[in-house]
């Protein structure tokens, strides 16, 4: 019987992507008294337009730049991950 060339779909894929932001160059930075999750997006990873909540102008994509969360959130790591925000790093620095 010939093997198949396909890929099958992995339902795991959702699961993996939440943990592979939770992993990697990750690290907790404190602003004003709050705790973020920060991981740099090489310009490789950066496949998708964003907009910068410290300038209000776009991430483009190829452009390396940082994702920030909340540590501390009181509805869990899963919510506050869904609230992440994707920054220009200079907007992070002087944010």
């Amino acid at each position: 019987m010939p093997r198949s060339h396909r890929r099958r779909r992995d339902d795991s894929a959702a699961d993996d992507s939440f943990d592979r932001l939770l992993q990697g160059f990750r690290r907790i930075e404190t602003r004003r008294g709050v705790e973020w999750n920060v991981q740099p997006v090489g310009p490789a990873n950066a496949v998708k337009e964003y907009i910068c909540p410290g300038c209000g102008r776009v991430i483009i994509p190829g452009t390396a730049h940082l994702v920030a969360w909340r540590a501390d959130g009181v509805l869990g790591d899963a919510a506050d991950l869904a609230a992440r925000r994707h920054w220009h790093e200079s907007c992070w620095r002087i944010g």
